[in-house]
């Protein structure tokens, strides 16, 4: 099906002669092949967001509607890969040309050239149903789950072992359907599951402020706000190396492009601390910096957590880190702008929220498809960076009303090189109640009581700080002072954590729990002492203090 082009504006553009293209299809524009999606059907004509530089499109050239979605490539080779947002690989493109990406340049998502070794595990004569596993293939140390697609079932009747590509069937069943290594799915719609299951495992990230005062769970949602150099950024990279998940797709959407260099250059450096080798391995990188056409950024969230989702299906546990969902939603009010649709607050389209609830709501812990019980997990954290870290802008509002942990990043922590610089006042989770007998049985059965008095105090501090700032410390009784002394304690010793330390940047969740309990044991004691008689100025003077320090800072005893 052809039309021409009737308008341009930006990224968007109206074709006439659409008659029978259907919502979301992708469009070939112009003589360069552009690559598009159409957005809106207004009679014969189609509304269209290009993906590209539409820079010297005229009336009147050509487009081609290709009457499929835009669609996602799934199978051996997404590991270790650097994509687009529409996913093109990156380093194919480089190949093809050169340092600057060459407008209407296509490679596919999968390799169509390399063979991978599929061993069966199923015959001819077993009947399969959709999510069943045919057969497994290696992709580096990783387990390579090759699935029956969805709505496909039937019986085997030949199953081929052996080096195939991903264009190669290795099975057929008596319908006539060929299954191949790949899957091709339309990224805007969830792929299918049995159920959802309650949110009752922690996701351990070694990262003491978010396991230990605010957790989230695999299969949950969390959202890091925070101004301009807060920590973002690396707070989401420090997730993404230190997870407790099989597969990392790590988003960076509208990033500046430094930023996003560093991650690439970064991750095929670093050695996952659980099988010891590259990071680089078990992740997939969508890179769609600010620079790139705008329209390309809004689908690269879909990109990202469709591929999640496939790797869910396998039984796998995956994070997704969006860094960062405001630079989606601008590339949103862009395109809404130029389709002069009514702007909603601060000039945001009002199906903002709906978007980012759809986005979302496609993470969760569920039962895979297919027979045997297979759980899988799709964990979704999504930075968002609010114009001058004001946090009552839509994006960041919108965004707390879908998501189950808070992790608000203060600029003032940030200027007094407190990182990660989570405020522990603004700060929540949701999901407390649901881990709290996994860490009962896994960790400690006092760790809510540990938190929980950990939170109180901090709270308490925010209080007495008020009074210090009018009459100064001295006119505190020496009770109070000592809840300055222990909150000092927890922010430097417990709470303050640098990503770039050998030995601190990942805590296990049991030292983790022991630190803790050494600052509570150490304010405890000192209560004690001090209803005994002693003063708060002899207690200063024990070795005890500095020993509870050096404990929290190194894990090495320093007092018993």
């Amino acid at each position: 099906m052809k039309g021409t082009i009737s308008r341009i504006s930006g990224p968007v553009i109206i074709a006439r002669g659409m008659k029978g293209s259907k919502m979301y299809d992708v469009v070939r524009v112009g003589g360069e092949a552009l690559r598009g999606e159409i957005i809106r059907l207004e009679g014969e004509d189609a509304v269209i967001q290009v993906y590209e530089d539409t820079t010297g499109l005229t009336l009147g050239e050509s487009v081609e509607d290709t009457e499929r979605p835009l669609s996602v490539e799934l199978g051996p080779g997404l590991l270790a890969s650097i994509y687009d947002g529409v996913q093109r690989p990156l380093p194919e493109l480089l190949r093809l040309s050169g340092d600057f990406i060459a407008r209407g340049i296509s490679a596919p998502g999968l390799n169509r050239e390399r063979k991978w070794a599929f061993v069966p595990l199923v015959k001819s004569g077993d009947t399969v149903a959709p999510g069943d596993i045919l057969g497994t293939v290696q992709e580096f140390h990783f387990e390579h789950r090759i699935l029956v697609p969805p709505f496909v079932a039937g019986t085997v009747t030949e199953i081929r072992s052996g080096e195939f590509t991903v264009e190669e069937t290795v099975c057929t069943l008596d319908n006539a359907i060929h299954l191949l290594m790949m899957q091709v799915w339309p990224v805007r719609i969830p792929r299918p599951h049995q159920k959802k299951l309650d949110p009752v495992l922690p996701l351990i990230t070694g990262q003491r402020v978010f396991d230990c005062i605010f957790p989230v769970t695999k299969g949950g949602t969390a959202m890091i706000p925070g101004g301009f150099g807060t920590g973002k950024t690396v707070s989401e990279q420090t997730l993404a190396k230190w997870s407790d998940t099989q597969v990392v797709v790590y988003i960076g959407c509208g990033e500046r492009g430094n930023e996003m260099t560093d991650v690439l250059e970064e991750f095929p450096l670093l050695v996952d601390p659980r099988t010891r080798l590259p990071l680089i391995q078990r992740t997939i990188l969508i890179a769609n910096t600010s620079n790139m056409p705008v329209a390309a950024r809004e689908a690269s969230i879909y990109t990202g957590i469709t591929i999640a989702e496939y790797f869910r299906d396998m039984g796998y546990d995956v994070a997704v880190m969006a860094d960062s969902t405001s630079r989606w939603g601008e590339a949103l009010r862009e395109v809404s702008g130029r389709l002069e649709e009514m702007p909603g607050e601060e000039g945001y389209p009002a199906y903002l929220s709906a978007r980012l609830s759809a986005f979302y709501e496609r993470a969760g812990r569920v039962v895979c498809l297919g027979s045997g019980e297979r759980n899988g997990s799709v964990t979704v954290v999504g930075a968002v960076s609010p114009q001058g870290g004001d946090f009552s802008e839509p994006i960041t509002q919108n965004t707390l009303r879908v998501v189950g942990t808070f992790w608000a990043l203060d600029t003032n922590l940030a200027y007094r090189r407190h990182f990660p610089s989570v405020n522990w006042t603004r700060s929540y989770s949701l999901y407390l109640d649901n881990i709290a007998e996994w860490y009962t049985k896994n960790v400690a059965p006092d760790w809510r009581e540990m938190r929980e008095r950990c939170i109180y105090l901090l709270q308490k501090e925010v209080e007495l700080q008020e009074i210090v700032q009018l009459v100064g410390p001295d006119a505190l009784p020496e009770s109070e002072n000592v809840i300055l002394e222990v909150t000092r304690m927890i922010r430097e010793d417990f709470l303050q954590q640098s990503a770039y330390s050998d030995t601190d940047s990942f805590c296990p969740i049991e030292k983790q729990y022991l630190m803790l309990k050494v600052i509570m044991t150490y304010h405890a004691s000192v209560i004690e002492a001090m209803n005994r008689g002693i003063t708060l100025k002899q207690v200063r003077a024990l070795p005890l203090r500095a020993g509870a320090e050096r404990w929290s800072r190194s894990g090495q005893p320093g007092w018993s």
